[in-house]
């Protein structure tokens, strides 16, 4: 046999097994030029593969030569880019994700090696589990030991929380791309059906007013003329500062965020950079936050040395922030008597549909809500009534009648 030139790589048997180990240089993504190893079960697949590498070569592109698995991407990931770039709230989602479902899943696989079948196998195994299993299972497995024992709760995992482990790992996986760790996003190559979702159903003018006049002697009455009438958001109602508020002009400029972070509250930035917005007041909201200064100046001298000032609107009785999941203590009481059981996000609902019923604009409706895409508007909240319906259908089946 003729000599091989340099680079153009070589292929052996491996001794006792029925495999073939191909070995070829090219440039990896630390810049270094590395004998890098292939395997197949013939001849042909080894020179194949041994053929690409050098073609990418050849091109300029660098072949990843990390060995690391998934679960220590994941962690550098987690620290190093999302706990840098994003927000607390969303780092906490994206972490809680990783450890309960990516890394017990996927953790032992080899990131350069992973491939769209183990992505898909993992993904269907998840959308099988059960919750006293949540915590996932190694791919390798059929079924999770709590199953395979009988003891299943027989409770399976939301359709969601599945979209939410794939959103993340295809994530994680593009800015793995980004750094030239892989060549491609393996998760971008396995489907899960779009996120299915749901609206309430809201209130009715009818009910919204009832709603106002049964809310009328709580202490946070103004909190829900608010959120009937401008459509913010929890967050941004608890968040929300007496020095964004012009009674005199009638202003209100959205700016921040109370949430609950990782065992803390924390005041932040809206939830997107639409949702940073300056909204005008109508007499019904700056009629209830007059009501609302003056009930809290009461509470003030109430307090006394017990006050703490932060400058918030809708605050507990001595001044400090309110817990987000307290609202329902005043929320669930006024929800009961008027015998409805829609959620308190569900009055934002109220308020973008029946702007839309108006004959509000989208794009003005879009503005008020502070989505970030109109397609968000139209999508999720722009349903018609079963009156406005009603009401379409009559007329055309008057002009055809």
């Amino acid at each position: 046999m003729a000599k091989r030139a340099n680079g153009e790589g070589s292929i052996t048997r491996m001794k006792g097994r029925d495999l073939f180990h191909g070995r070829v240089y090219v440039t990896t993504t630390s810049g270094l030029i590395k004998r890098v190893s292939v395997y197949g079960k013939t001849r042909d697949d080894v020179r194949e593969k041994i053929t690409a590498l050098q073609a990418q070569d050849n091109q300029g592109i660098p072949t990843p030569d990390t060995n690391v698995k998934m679960a220590e991407y994941l962690t550098y990931w987690l620290a190093a880019v999302v706990g840098v770039n994003r927000r607390p709230k969303t780092y906490q989602g994206y972490e809680s994700v990783v450890r309960v479902h990516l890394i017990p899943g996927l953790g032992k696989k080899k990131l350069r090696t992973l491939r769209a079948t183990e992505v898909r196998v993992w993904l269907a195994h998840l959308a099988a589990a059960c919750q006293c299993c949540k915590n996932g299972w190694d791919a390798a497995r059929s079924e999770p030991e709590c199953c395979a024992a009988g003891q299943c709760c027989e409770t399976k995992l939301s359709h969601r929380t599945v979209q939410q482990a794939h959103a993340v790992l295809r994530n994680a996986l593009e800015n793995a791309v980004r750094e030239e760790l892989v060549l491609r996003n393996v998760a971008k190559l396995v489907q899960v059906p779009a996120p299915d979702y749901t609206t309430g159903k809201g209130l009715s003018v009818p009910q919204a007013r009832l709603l106002l006049k049964a809310a009328g002697v709580d202490r946070l009455h103004a909190l829900y003329v608010l959120a009937l009438t401008m459509g913010m958001r929890r967050g941004e109602l608890l968040g929300l500062h007496w020095e964004a508020i012009d009674l005199d002009r009638g202003t209100l400029i959205v700016a921040s965020n109370l949430q609950r972070v990782g065992g803390a509250l924390q005041l932040g930035p809206t939830k997107t950079s639409s949702s940073l917005r300056t909204l005008p007041l109508p007499p019904l909201v700056l009629e209830a936050l007059r009501a609302h200064r003056e009930r809290q100046a009461q509470e003030r001298v109430a307090a006394g040395e017990r006050w703490t000032e932060t400058g918030l609107v809708f605050t507990s009785r001595v001044g400090t922030p309110m817990e987000p999941d307290n609202l329902r203590r005043s929320w669930y009481p006024i929800r009961d008597r008027l015998g409805l059981t829609l959620r308190f996000h569900d009055l934002r609902h109220t308020c973008v549909t029946l702007l839309l019923d108006l004959g509000v604009p989208p794009h003005v409706v879009r503005q008020i809500a502070g989505h970030s895409d109109i397609g968000v508007t139209m999508k999720i909240y722009a349903h018609a009534s079963l009156d406005e319906q009603r009401k379409a259908l009559g007329s055309l089946s008057d002009r055809l009648s």
